[in-house]
């Protein structure tokens, strides 16, 4: 009997993965962890540990299944530390005659798996949790000039039934975004997660992550992250439960105090495979139905799956590899420091870099328009920014990751995430968040020494970028204040602006250095 080897990666902890579908008694299953995966970037050890405890627990399952599996720990003396090298030491190891894999989430890994020759032959099958394959996604995109979110988001409501009635969107419209962008309301009462108990499989981890990556950004204590299914479940219905209701109005909202509001915090466990993108998004259809949420709330939680998430994938495999090479505002700067120490007196980011440091998460309008829009105003380079988003957030996988930092963060695709730059001053953060009253800066004031930074750099972004940017039709408007701005206060502001820049600290090390260097080497073809 041909036996095979079937490799399941820390993002593929499903029962229902393809490459699961067809194993036989006699196939090994093997799951492995190397320290290669957890070192590329310098990721966040409650990140590590979160993966690590979920593919020790999801190996646990497997066996009371009935499964034969093989568990390759971290220190484990003959571990090869090397995803593929691994794998091809146990096919040996057990008398394998392939090794079959599912799609993984990063197309180095893909590449590399497709370029490799070896004694054990390799075979990958599509990944099926998604709603949509590479595939389909660059059949809708042939022959598109401007293949925006939203026309694919429509069709995959239509493909999929999800909020439709019959062919219409259920509550007469396909988006309610204009209803979901409230500042917080003081008063409101935000649920507090629930806390999952440490087992001794999780302890282990955490004690083993503190050893081996403890040096990284991140702390571990008040770890909360699911790694059961179980525990995901008990995450989904506490969303569905007690935030979903809230969750339109407030999703855009920032606040000084909770890192997570209304927000769900499911991408993570959806990433690794504990519960699939199908059961939330019906879970969220069915809280409407029973009428126990409001559309807004509940179309703008679809959106995020079956909308942006679906359609970031299908951006990422189907750009690849030049994608990854995208700068078209030739942002060239360094990563500041602060973005590893939290050290700024710019309460806003102070607040989304500690809340991250804490929690391994900030929501994504922390992302897209604190950190995200400081980096894209100081012309941060895409590979700094990539990196570093990629190493702090736990849910951050490449596909996702990337072209959501490259491309809407930071504009670097040239507009294929997005048909303008998400770019904005001090303004936006104080109207949708609090952090702006404990501030050493003045978000009323443009220039002088209190004046907020984000001021004077939007300005001066704009300024530098006009060439690219002042034909485009959605900034017509904001370019056309700027040029009735007399030359004496733009000069100011311009002064303003590279006066700050000038005092930057930049990150030699995890921006540009031996983490990402190595990185960088082993994807060099990407």
């Amino acid at each position: 009997m041909s036996r095979s080897l079937i490799l399941l990666a820390g993002d593929q902890l499903s029962h229902e993965l393809a490459a699961l579908e067809h194993a036989s008694d006699d196939d090994v299953i093997a799951l492995c962890e190397v320290a290669e995966e957890g070192r590329y970037v310098p990721h966040h050890p409650q990140k590590i540990a979160m993966m690590l405890s979920a593919m020790r627990h999801f190996a646990a399952s497997l066996r009371d299944k009935g499964y034969r599996v093989h568990y390759s720990a971290l220190d484990d003396p003959d571990n090869a530390h090397s995803l593929l090298q691994e794998a091809e030491r146990l096919a040996k190891l057990y008398d394998c005659q392939r090794i079959v894999t599912t799609r993984p989430g990063e197309w180095r890994l893909l590449q590399a798996i497709e370029e490799r020759r070896s004694d054990v032959p390799w075979e990958w099958t599509e990944d099926t949790r998604f709603y949509c394959t590479p595939e389909a996604f660059a059949q809708w995109l042939s022959g598109r000039k401007q293949p925006r979110m939203e026309a694919f988001y429509r069709e995959m409501r239509r493909h999929t039934g999800l909020l439709m009635e019959g062919d219409e969107p259920m509550g007469g419209q396909w988006n309610f975004d204009k209803d979901n962008r409230k500042p917080l309301d003081q008063r409101l009462d935000v649920p507090s997660p629930p806390e999952h108990g440490i087992d001794d499989t999780t302890q282990a981890v955490l004690d083993l992550v503190a050893e081996h990556f403890g040096d990284h950004f991140g702390d571990l204590d008040g770890f909360h992250w699911p790694v059961t299914r179980r525990q995901a479940l008990v995450d989904l219905r506490h969303f569905i439960d007690a935030l979903l209701p809230d969750f339109g109005d407030y999703q855009d909202a920032i606040s000084d105090d909770d890192p997570y509001l209304f927000h769900s915090r499911l991408s993570a466990p959806m990433n690794l495979g504990l519960i699939s993108p199908r059961e939330v998004c019906e879970a969220a259809q069915n809280a409407y139905l029973e009428g126990k949420a409001p559309i807004n709330a509940v179309e703008g939680f679809v959106r995020q799956i079956l909308g942006w998430r679906e359609y970031v994938r299908g951006v990422y495999w189907s750009q690849m590899p030049d994608y990854k090479r995208g700068n078209a505002l030739k942002a060239t700067r360094g990563l500041p420091r602060f973005y590893w120490t939290g050290e700024t007196d710019m309460r806003c980011l102070q607040r989304a870099i500690g809340m991250t440091r804490e929690n391994a998460y900030a929501h994504h309008i922390q992302r897209l328009m604190v950190t995200g829009n400081f980096a894209l105003l100081c012309g941060v380079s895409p590979e700094a920014l990539c990196d570093w988003y990629l190493a702090v957030y736990a849910d951050a996988c490449e596909w996702v990751e990337l072209p959501n930092t490259l491309g809407m963060v930071l504009h670097a695709d040239g507009g294929i995430m997005g048909s303008k730059p998400y770019c904005a001053s001090g303004k936006y953060i104080d109207r949708m968040s609090d952090h702006c009253r404990d501030c050493r800066y003045d978000v009323k004031k443009t220039t002088g020494e209190t004046a907020c930074p984000f001021n004077s750099l939007y300005w001066h972004f704009l300024e530098r970028h006009a060439d690219t940017l002042s034909n485009n039709h959605r900034m017509k408007l904001i370019y056309g204040s700027l040029s009735r701005m007399s030359d004496d206060k733009r000069t100011a502001m311009r002064e303003q602006a590279e006066s700050f820049l000038a005092t930057l600290e930049l990150e030699p090390s995890y921006g540009q250095g031996e983490h990402v260097a190595g990185y960088r080497a082993r994807g060099s073809s990407s």
